[in-house]
């Protein structure tokens, strides 16, 4: 439904707004519950009904946790898990090199190190050894341990554990699973084809998570006493939010009550990366994706691998603070490589047009650790499935990120599977895949028309959805405050988007190279503050600097600005028509 009339915003978007059916929805609430209008549009928006909006606004991670043992191997594992602890064995854990494995180790590491226990850490770098176990690697762990646990990976590495002979091996990963499963002790994952599916949803973390609240119900029952659980929720809450998982049902209640715990600066390692990030408030799930998580997994893609995994598990604040610069200077290099493929990785997609269901680009000598953040970039600019491809000696390896609705990961394993590539995985919002040079363009020409056939062509690049409208003067910090109640948001969860119809511009100013920050307000007394990020990389930032008087409507998402010591509410603006 287009909203306001608005077919070409300055950004060239279509405003679409909620249908009958949904405005309906949010008028039942208010009739129901009393709350704010622009909460119950929201809600309505995320399919509560006025029942259950009470208990959506505070969510108990203790209604919403699954029982673990739900999960297959579970319970063998997490007996095996104990086993080691108790008889001292040697332990190795095997993470993948990004922030979900990152974290999944951490929460391993950090919980056998309160029962007095250490563990060997191991993450492969990613352009030597590539994503996931490999058979050198894994034999050479057997020979020096007992026990290998492999995070965040492991699920399709069948000559890989059975290469780690002497050794037992647990998978504790999310990942999509192949028809049969490699020969560990165990392997717990959601996304495994014999799993119902209820859990899909979890990032490695969570199930590494499960696996130790398994892990401390089976020490009670033996009279025993494991590490507070609730402490380690702030690496949860990164992983989720870093992996783009779905902030959905239990990952919702996961990151609502980690940024509590984050807030409590009680991890040095966290605590050190929010300082050199120049985090000067309360975390929230954006600084999660934005700030802290592009810092971990700098070091696994240009740096040294496992860099973010010892930060997390790190109790040294001199270690972490050492730690974090290292990796903050890594991301400040990773952001300097990523600029020079994503401009000719755009220009490829470009020419290949943004219509199609799978947008990609492949180019010689990409560096393979910043495709899949190209690949983001694309995902973002054309609504569409991408993946990016960094072709070295013949040998394509490439990264892919999916938009809302619409599995990646199953494709990918598709064409692994016929033979197409040589391999490939994932989930479903995002993926991973080696492929012969010669062999990209069929891969991809297969890849798009299994996407479309899921709609992959329909979605609209142009289209803004608009959650509502709103006036200055109801934009307050209470209101503000109760619509964060409804998050936090992110993946399958958008943050609320609120027009403010036919506003006048007091001020608009130009902040560094591309931002704008705006004054505005309804010609009846109540005004707000704006700021445009990258607004003059469209016609956006040109427009409302040269105003002229002119009205617009605005669009954008509530946000709390604070600024020593003093809370206000701004507005995230990131489109405007002319009135």
């Amino acid at each position: 439904m287009r909203f306001l009339g608005v077919e070409t915003s300055l950004t060239g978007r279509r405003w679409v707004g909620p249908g009958v059916e949904m405005t309906r929805a949010a008028e039942l609430l208010g009739q129901r519950t009393a709350l704010p209008p622009a909460v119950c549009q929201v809600l309505a928006a995320r399919g509560v009904p006025p029942e259950e909006a009470e208990g959506f606004l505070v969510p108990s991670l203790r209604d919403l946790l699954p029982d673990p043992r739900s999960l297959r191997d579970m319970e063998r594992a997490a007996t095996r898990f104990l086993a080691a602890v108790e008889r001292r064995e040697r332990i190795a854990v095997f993470a993948d090199y990004d922030v979900d494995g990152g974290s999944s180790a951490a929460l391993l590491l950090v919980w056998l190190r309160q029962l007095g226990r250490e563990a060997t850490l191991y993450v492969p770098d990613r352009i030597d050894e590539g994503y996931g176990p490999n058979e050198e690697a894994m034999a050479a762990l057997a020979r020096d341990h007992d026990l290998i646990i492999c995070v965040d990976c492991g699920t399709l590495s069948h000559g890989p554990i059975a290469a780690a002979r002497g050794a037992d091996v647990i998978v504790l990963d999310h990942h999509l699973g192949g028809e049969t499963l490699p020969e560990a002790l165990a392997v717990v994952n959601p996304n495994r084809q014999d799993e119902d599916g209820a859990c899909a949803h979890l990032c490695a973390a969570a199930v590494v998570f499960l696996m130790l609240v398994e892990a401390g119900r089976q020490l009670r029952a033996a009279g025993g006493k494991g590490p507070d659980l609730m402490d380690l929720l702030d690496l949860v809450a990164l992983a989720t939010v870093a992996d783009v998982a779905p902030l959905t049902g239990v990952n919702r209640a996961f990151v609502r009550q980690g940024l509590r715990v984050m807030a409590r600066r009680a991890r040095p390692g966290l605590t050190a990366l929010a300082d050199v990030a120049r985090m000067e408030t309360a975390p929230t799930a954006y600084h999660l994706g934005y700030l802290l998580g592009p810092r971990i997994n700098a070091g696994g893609r240009i740096g040294q691998a496992d860099l973010g995994a010892r930060l997390l598990a790190s109790s040294d604040p001199h270690e972490c603070a050492a730690l974090a610069e290292r990796l903050d200077a890594l991301n400040t290099e990773r952001r300097d490589v990523e600029a020079a493929v994503r401009a000719a990785a755009l220009e490829q997609a470009e020419a290949r047009g943004f219509e199609a269901p799978l947008v990609w680009a492949a180019g010689q000598g990409w560096h393979p650790g910043v495709v899949g953040i190209v690949a983001s970039r694309l995902k973002e600019q054309s609504n569409r499935p991408s993946i990016v491809i960094g072709v070295e000696e013949g040998i394509g390896k490439g990264s892919g990120r999916s938009v809302s609705g619409i599995d990646l990961g199953a494709p990918i394993q598709r064409l692994a599977a016929e033979g197409l590539l040589i391999k490939g995985g994932g989930h479903k919002m995002a993926a991973g895949l080696t492929v012969a040079e010669e062999m990209i363009e069929p891969a991809m020409a297969r890849l798009g028309e299994l996407l479309a056939r899921q709609g992959a062509h329909l979605g609209g690049p142009t289209d803004l959805k608009i959650t509502g409208l709103l006036m200055p003067g109801a934009a307050t910090l209470d209101l503000t405050e109760r619509i964060e109640q409804a998050g936090p948001f992110g993946a399958s969860a958008p943050a609320p988007r609120f027009v403010f119809t036919e506003m006048k511009i007091s001020h608009a100013r130009r902040v560094g190279e591309s931002h704008l920050k705006v004054s505005f307000g309804d010609g009846l007394g109540a005004r707000m503050d704006a700021i445009a990020f990258g607004a003059f990389d469209s016609a956006l930032g040109p427009a409302l600097e040269g105003h002229g008087g002119a009205r617009f409507h605005l669009a954008g998402r509530l946000d709390i600005n604070e600024w020593r010591g003093r809370r206000s509410v701004q507005l995230r603006l990131e489109d405007a028509a002319r009135a």
